[in-house]
């Protein structure tokens, strides 16, 4: 019987000499306590060595599917014919004996036997100690968990994500510092503050200038454009800033180099991120830019976890706090998270903003997986993508502006009206009313005209007065009254008014109006009493005739009741 062992430096093919120790398991390990005891049990009968690293991961692989690689066959078929194997892994002896015709053997006693090898395996291959032993076997489980991860330096999205994080913190700092210098040096130059904008060159020229009296005689040529430069020329020699030292100088003069400094590594770190982000995720970048890519795959953890989302999560991916408030308070969800600051989000208008979000999203997905579990390193089927959501972002925008600029599609046709139409329920069954200026009624007339206009006015009033005889009053009275209330408020008012001599002369005049009123209302109702006039629109007397009969029903009842309080009288008399 023969043994197959697998060592990082080969494969070893050992004799086993005393097969009716294999018999007893239990006491099998005894045998191997000690290398001369081991070496009457086994022994060593042949061994195939690795050429490479590169071949020892190749049969490490194999072996773990449990297939013999290709060294190992022309091995076995070399040394084992008519011989019974024993292999520590039953799948990979059926394999043997498939392929090879060769017998195998897995038992109990066979595990055990390769334990008592493995244990003095140093003093049964000569040649093979233990310093050797060790760096093999490190660098090789080292290499089998890189393949095992299908681990790439190509493909390390490690470094994106640290890349990125970096370069907010630098954002951060960047901005902390620049205002610290705007602050500081604001006590003696104020005024530079307002001309100069961008913090970089401000920290520039606040390193070139020192003090502000050193302005006049510097070039700034350099740094700003002619116009600023002489606008800070200006500035400088009318400043109302404090004086400073030179020692304060000195140290505005060195946070300056340090925002300069950071500056110029978060430049290095942008283009770096951007060539590692062309490498690892190149559609995911086309679609939607290095830094948006970058904030995603970080967000994520990892390329492939980001793969394993689908495109609804990667729409919200960064906006989770106000999807779950959302939905606790069953508002409306988060329409875009970190996708939202993707560069074809920001060309869309208001209101397309998430229909635009939700196809960005989709295609990203897809471009994700492609580069993580893609063969193809180019980015054509992002810029294809990307250009597909170009032309549905431009489709949107021009289907709206059809609308707005007055485009007939799908707009009802408006008809010309016809007063005389009598189709459908909402058509004019009837021609509508012309105006009638004889319902007009005249509520107020002049003192000075009254005389005129009595035979004009008398006939309108008769339709709108009601017969003294009636106890009800209709609304042309009462309007009357309030009138009369009204003016009889302003003559009181007057009279408060004008002077003691004034009021005498006027209290006889006042009188003769009220005469004349009193005899004109008397008029009035002895012509309401003779006159019948027919009006136009019937509705009108018998709207009178409706309110006179409960009115007459109501006195016919007060009648009865004074009669026979009458009679109750004269009885008790």
């Amino acid at each position: 019987m023969l043994a197959l062992f697998e060592t990082p430096a080969g494969f070893a093919l050992f004799k086993v000499l005393d097969e009716e120790k294999l018999s007893k398991v239990e006491d099998l390990w005894k045998e191997f306590l000690t290398s001369e005891s081991a070496r009457q049990v086994v022994k060593l009968k042949a061994f195939s060595k690795f050429e490479n690293t590169a071949e020892a991961l190749s049969a490490a692989t194999l072996l773990i599917d449990s297939k013999p690689s290709k060294g190992l066959r022309k091995f076995l078929r070399a040394h084992c014919d008519g011989e019974m194997l024993a292999v520590a892994d039953s799948k990979l002896g059926n394999v043997i004996k498939e392929k090879l015709q060769i017998e195998c053997v897995h038992n109990n006693a066979v595990m055990e036997l390769m334990r008592g090898v493995r244990s003095q395996l140093t003093e049964l291959i000569s040649g093979l100690a233990v310093q050797d032993l060790a760096p093999m076997s490190l660098g090789l489980s080292h290499s089998l968990s890189r393949y095992k991860l299908k681990f790439s330096p190509d493909k390390v999205d490690t470094m994106i994500i640290q890349a990125i994080g970096l370069l907010d913190d630098l954002d951060k700092e960047l901005n902390t510092y620049a205002m610290r210098v705007r602050e500081w040096y604001g006590w003696h130059f104020p005024e530079l503050a307002k001309i100069v904008q961008d913090n970089i060159l401000y920290a520039k020229a606040v390193k070139l200038m020192g003090n502000r009296t050193n302005a006049a005689n510097l070039d700034f040529s350099e740094i700003l454009p002619e116009e600023v430069e002489t606008e800070l020329k200006e500035a400088a020699m009318i400043s109302m800033g404090t004086e400073v030292s030179d020692l304060d100088l000195i140290n505005i003069k060195e946070l300056c180099d340090q925002v300069l400094s950071l500056s110029e590594y978060r430049a290095q770190l942008f283009d770096y991120l951007k060539s590692r982000m062309d490498t690892i995720a190149p559609n995911l970048t086309a679609l939607v830019g290095e830094l948006v890519g970058a904030r995603l795959i970080a967000h994520g953890g990892s390329l492939l976890n980001l793969a394993k989302q689908p495109g609804s999560t990667v729409q919200i991916l960064g906006a989770e706090k106000a999807l779950f408030r959302a939905l606790k308070i069953k508002h409306a969800t988060p329409k875009y998270g970190l996708i939202y600051h993707a560069s074809l989000i920001g060309q869309a208008a208001p209101k397309f903003k998430g229909k635009i979000s939700r196809s960005l999203a989709a295609k990203t997905a897809l471009a994700i997986r492609y580069d993580a579990l893609g063969d193809g390193q180019d980015n054509s089927m992002g810029l294809e993508n990307r250009a597909k959501l170009e032309a549905r972002l431009r489709n949107l925008e021009g289907r709206e502006l059809g609308h707005s600029a007055g485009s007939t599609i799908g707009k009802p046709k408006i008809e010309v009206y016809d007063k005389d139409k009598k189709k459908g329920s909402g058509a004019l069954m009837t021609a509508a009313k012309t105006y009638n200026p004889a319902a007009d009624s005249v509520l107020g007339r002049t003192e000075n005209s009254a005389a005129k206009k009595e035979e004009e006015t008398i006939p309108k009033k008769k339709r709108k007065e009601t017969e003294p005889s009636q106890p009800e009053d209709t609304p042309v009275v009462n309007e009357e009254k309030k009138e009369n209330k009204k003016k009889k408020k302003k003559a009181d008012v007057e009279d408060t008014n004008l002077p003691n001599d004034v009021v005498g002369d006027a209290e006889p005049e006042r009188e003769e109006v009220v005469k004349k009123e009193k005899k004109k209302k008397k008029k009035h109702s002895a012509e309401n009493d003779e006159l019948q006039y027919d009006c136009e629109a019937g509705e009108k007397k018998k709207k009178k005739r409706k309110h006179a009969e409960p009115e007459e029903e109501t006195e016919e009842p007060s009648k009865k009741k004074e009669k026979k309080k009458k009679k109750k009288k004269s009885g008790e008399e």
